[in-house]
């Protein structure tokens, strides 16, 4: 347990940000990455909501969904990578008390709504694959609005309870966080205060929303699963499945990163390996999914040229 602060230390107003321990050499290098990486994230998540708002043809709620997948991928992408890359040149990597919380408020409330959006997609390929002839009234743009406003809700609440939960602690004295973002490890970790009933609870609200998304996934994806073996034709269940391979390949890399840093404790042994796998799942899981959903979908393939050739 850790000891009550000393009264005379002052509140932390400010936190430093420790970010990637590098070589001065590296560190242009390290920046160039980032760079190239938030790039390609903004050009391929504004291309895939400009060509779904452009064409007529993917005016259908699976692409309203896509759509709003490269929102949030913007989104917590832009929260994180312009105060990364400033931090890689400043000599004073420093952020405010209340831009912290303000940081990690919004890359959290990006991060559980996408979660439950990916969960939401699933549901529509069920629909789809499993209940061909109720599809239309399953997937109404309606229902869809509604599932994806769920999504933003319970992206929000979670925020709310975890923002709460984090900067209800006291920080006095010890204000570096040995992170490149404000993230709860390391918030919990420099806390002056007893953490034990805040790590508990956050534990529990994380593992209720990762069980209740992968549940509906893998409860999906086991009656598609079921559904596609039961199609005559080898052609025909190499289509179905093809049409399943961007949003599988979507939920593993986030699905399989969020398992990683939550459901081994002992998995990361050292701050380094942290950072690394939080590189991952914020700035280059955005970069890839707009390339996923593009590369792999012969609609918004189909779209892209429309548009190009119309000019």
């Amino acid at each position: 347990m850790k000891s009550e602060c000393n009264r005379n230390l002052s509140e932390v107003t400010e936190f430093v940000l420790l970010g990637f321990r590098t070589p001065p050499k590296l560190q242009i290098l390290l920046f160039l990455g980032f760079l190239l990486v938030y790039v390609v994230t903004l050009v391929g998540n504004i291309s895939m909501i400009v060509v779904i708002k452009m064409d007529s043809r993917l005016q259908m709620p699976m692409y309203f969904s896509l759509r709003n997948l490269s929102y949030l991928d913007l989104c917590y992408s832009t929260v994180i990578a312009p105060k990364t890359l400033a931090n890689v040149l400043s000599s004073e990597q420093k952020i405010s008390y209340r831009g912290c919380a303000v940081q990690f408020f919004s890359f959290a409330l990006s991060v559980t709504a996408e979660g439950f959006l990916l969960a939401v997609m699933t549901c529509g390929q069920f629909s789809a694959i499993c209940s061909p002839l109720l599809c239309p009234g399953h997937t109404s743009p309606k229902l869809c609005v509604q599932l994806v406003t769920g999504s933003y809700t319970c992206g929000c609440i979670n925020a709310a309870v975890q923002t709460g939960f984090t900067f209800s602690l006291r920080f006095c004295g010890e204000n570096r966080l040995d992170h490149f973002f404000c993230d709860v490890p390391a918030l919990i970790k420099i806390s002056c205060v007893d953490t034990f009933v805040n790590e508990v609870g956050l534990c529990i609200l994380s593992a209720l929303i990762i069980i209740t998304t992968t549940t509906v996934i893998l409860v999906s994806y086991a009656y598609i699963l079921s559904s596609v073996l039961k199609i005559p034709s080898t052609h025909g269940r190499s289509r179905t499945f093809s049409t399943c391979g961007s949003h599988i390949a979507a939920v593993s890399l986030f699905y399989g990163t969020e398992f990683f840093m939550n459901a081994q404790p002992g998995a990361i042994s050292s701050p380094e390996e942290n950072k690394l796998v939080a590189v991952i799942y914020t700035l280059v899981i955005p970069m890839l999914n707009p390339l996923i959903y593009s590369l792999r979908n012969r609609d918004v393939k189909d779209a892209v040229k429309r548009i190009l050739h119309s000019k």
